[in-house]
């Protein structure tokens, strides 16, 4: 699915037209992005948390060079369903 998918299905359940609710799909990213960039999470009761997780440090290898890597500790987003989520994808 897309985001213009997922913007069809909404204006088309809602009624409202498919400009406004692809500016509020729009803004609604871009905030998730910037809470994430200024290290916040963001909590979604009943779908899930956007949130940032710490990768340590690793030493990786090139087998095509034969040669290792380290790779520094960073951070990456991540996504975690809420439990009533999970639920109904296990139906």
């Amino acid at each position: 699915m897309t985001k213009a998918d997922i913007v069809k299905q909404i204006a088309e359940r809602t009624g409202v037209e498919r400009e406004v609710v692809s500016t509020i799909v729009e803004n609604f990213m871009e905030q998730v992005r910037s809470s994430m960039i200024h290290g916040e999470n963001i909590y979604l009761r009943g779908f899930g948390t956007f949130l940032l997780k710490q990768r340590a440090e690793k030493v990786a290898r090139n087998i095509s060079k034969n040669t290792t890597i380290v790779i520094p500790a960073h951070t990456v987003p991540a996504f975690k369903p809420s439990p009533d989520f999970v639920k109904l994808m296990g139906k």
